[in-house]
């Protein structure tokens, strides 16, 4: 079947989530975070962004810590693929503020250095031969609730979403730096009264026209607390494609993904711009292990959070 709708497998014995995107008739791969005391040991390094929120302004400005962050991206990545899967969805791109759920998975609490830091990262991820994917437009960072257990809403007026938390989004886009975004589960009432993800506002007026953006736009979660007023599962992607989104993603619920699989239209055409995320490098682990750019990176990572 040629469709663009994520179907969903979780392996038996790792707390992690392979979503199986189907470009046309062939196969990629994509993962978001793996967590759990039974993460294969091969994906220890995944959470590398964790403490770089904790940096001063003054010290992210120097080329050092960007140079740091360039290696992590490139390790991140470069494991990641040594794995054969495609895209890692990162990185996170939102403002450390008041978010339960963004927390340390930001780069930092202000734009510039958050820039200048992720940045740096999805340059590394680039010459690993990933592509990125930002994430949550417009911004998660400044609401309080989890779109993964509730419904956030973010009452902020849009000229303060637009020149604090998109604006990152919009200067990486210019530096030619952003692949794909993944819209947030939130609402912003100034702006639209769906969350962004379903909102043709948000994705065909702002993100596409407004910031000349015409790269990958992935749906967050189906199954997150922050879709469920869409209806059903099928009607959440419906929805979604509706209001631009390329490619919907179907995770931690298998029969649901059958369920959008098997429940869109005959006439549904899929979007040709996922096409792009395939990865364009990538060695097998053993390989990447022994290299000496990978023991380089490890390194730094280990004086990174020794430091």
């Amino acid at each position: 079947m040629e469709t663009n709708i994520t179907a969903v497998t979780t392996h038996r014995f790792l707390p992690l989530i392979l979503i199986i995107l189907l470009f046309q008739i062939e196969l990629s791969q994509a993962v978001d975070r793996v967590k759990g005391p039974e993460k294969p040991t091969y994906f220890r390094h995944i959470s590398v962004t964790e403490g770089l929120s904790q940096i001063t302004v003054s010290d992210i400005l120097q080329d050092k810590m960007c140079e740091q962050a360039d290696t992590l991206g490139w390790l991140m990545a470069a494991e990641v693929l040594a794995c054969d899967i495609d895209i890692s969805f990162a990185p996170v791109l939102d403002i450390h503020g008041i978010s339960d759920v963004i927390g340390d998975r930001s780069f930092h609490a202000h734009p510039k250095p958050l820039v200048k830091l992720a940045g740096s990262f999805m340059q590394g991820m680039h010459r690993a031969g990933m592509k990125t994917t930002g994430k949550h437009f417009p911004g998660h960072g400044n609401v309080k609730e989890d779109s993964h257990i509730a419904m956030p809403i973010d009452r902020r007026a849009k000229q303060d979403i637009f020149d604090l938390d998109m604006a990152i989004f919009s200067q990486l886009h210019q530096q030619g730096l952003l692949d794909a975004v993944m819209p947030a589960h939130v609402i912003y009432p100034d702006v639209d009264d769906l969350p962004a993800g379903f909102s043709a506002v948000w994705i065909q007026k702002i993100l596409r026209q407004q910031m000349d953006f015409n790269g990958v736009a992935f749906t967050d979660d189906l199954s997150m607390q922050g879709a469920v007023h869409l209806g059903s599962f099928v009607e959440r992607a419906e929805a979604a494609f509706e209001a631009g989104c390329d490619m919907a993603l179907v995770c931690n619920h298998p029969d649901a993904a059958v369920e959008v699989l098997d429940g869109l239209s005959p006439s549904f055409i899929p979007s040709n711009r996922c096409k792009s995320m395939r990865k364009s490098a990538g060695i097998d682990g053993q390989t990447l292990r022994c290299s000496q750019a990978h023991k380089d990176a490890v390194k730094v990572l280990n004086d990174f959070y020794e430091n």
